[in-house]
């Protein structure tokens, strides 16, 4: 395991599928400890459904400093309808690219700093420590990180602070909006096709619900980083045949949230505006993050990452959703960053691949953020 390369465990890790739904995280976590025990790692697997894991391995530190913490994710999208030109879980090298399910969302971000944190083990037992949380279940809504804070929060500990390694490039990233989806729904009475007077359209009370949320006012500033809070209407379904006047209509809504914004407010307020239109429930919730530009660990960070960019760097957030909010509770509200090599534009993509040299130039960056944060 020492000697393995950050791009020979990509590699070993897309060739493990495990694709959320269903999951099936259950390979590739036992794989992870296996090779993080052998490795000298403190590991623990957690169980939180049929073949779900999520895995927590650790370094303890010889000093009294908070230990430094990486998250990533081991589920990924399923692969879409269009046909991949290669075998997407075959790991594939081509033209300086790993292909792959995976690859860019996350398998390469967890290989990369698991190799940083092998390759400087002692250097950590030396120092403050490190605690991998590497979890199952982010595809569909942070499941497995939220398992774990409600059945095993004693496996955390407060954190110096946490890298996400999902896709950035290898910029950091001091958070992300919220997502709020929820579930509308529209109750009508079925009636013949040909009498519909004898009904209630179902449609057409989940219509006019559509159109009047486009109307729908936030009341709130835009964030200085995040801008505006954003909704969209992704998907509807309704009716059983063209003939009936239908009872149902569902159509699910699509909300991305800023910071100091309060989602049970949102569905209240939402829920009032459409009146009894429709009825929500909520899908999948999870909070916004954004970490303080100015919290002095994350300076440190800006300054060792500074040369790898010719601009200076600025507080961004990602457009997607982390692990990294909804773990912030339990490791004592860390500051936070988002980097890692894949190329968010190739994330959830027919053919998605990682670039091998952004692989590598990430090993390259967790070891240097690790040795700073280890010295002060």
């Amino acid at each position: 395991m020492e000697n393995i390369t950050a791009l020979q465990l990509t590699k070993e890790l897309i060739q493990i599928p495990s694709v959320n739904p269903p999951g099936n995280e259950e390979v590739c976590a036992k794989f992870l400890a296996n090779l993080l025990h052998d490795c000298g790692f403190d590991v623990q697997l957690h169980h939180f459904g049929e073949q779900r894991f999520n895995l927590i391995a650790s370094i303890a530190g010889k000093n009294s400093e908070l230990p430094i913490g990486f998250t990533g994710h081991i589920d990924t999208v399923p692969l879409g309808i269009k046909a991949w030109s290669v075998d997407p879980f075959e790991a594939v090298e081509k033209d300086g690219k790993v292909y792959g399910r995976g690859a860019t969302d996350m398998k390469a971000g967890i290989a990369a700093f698991i190799v940083a944190c092998t390759q400087l083990k002692s250097e950590i037992n030396q120092g403050c420590g490190v605690q991998l949380i590497i979890t199952g279940g982010e595809e569909t809504g942070c499941d497995g990180a939220k398992a774990l804070i409600n059945h095993a929060r004693e496996v955390f500990q407060p954190l110096k602070i946490l890298l996400v390694g999902e896709p950035t490039l290898n910029y950091p990233f001091i958070g992300h909006k919220g997502a709020l989806w929820l579930k509308a729904e529209s109750f009508g009475k079925t009636a013949h096709g040909a009498m519909p007077e004898q009904g209630i359209n179902a449609i057409y009370k989940a219509s006019k619900a559509i159109q009047k949320i486009q109307n729908f006012d936030f009341e709130t500033d835009e964030h200085p980083v995040m801008g505006k809070p954003t909704f969209n209407v992704g998907t509807m379904q309704a009716g059983i045949n063209v003939n009936s006047v239908p009872d149902y209509a569902k159509f699910e809504i699509d909300i991305r949230s800023v910071p100091e914004m309060s989602h049970d407010c949102i569905c209240t307020k939402l829920a009032d505006y459409l009146t009894e239109d429709v009825s929500l429930s909520s899908i999948v919730d999870v909070p916004s993050l954004c970490s303080d530009v100015n919290d002095p660990v994350i300076q440190q960070v800006f300054q060792v990452m500074q040369p790898y960019f010719s601009q200076p760097i600025q507080a961004k957030a990602v457009p997607y959703f982390t692990d990294g909010s909804v773990l912030l509770p339990v490791i004592g509200h860390a500051p936070v960053l988002i980097i890692g090599p894949g190329n968010p534009k190739m994330a959830h993509q027919t053919d998605e691949y990682c670039d091998i040299d952004k692989i590598d130039q990430s090993v390259e960056i967790y070891k240097k953020i690790i040795m700073e944060l280890l010295q002060s």
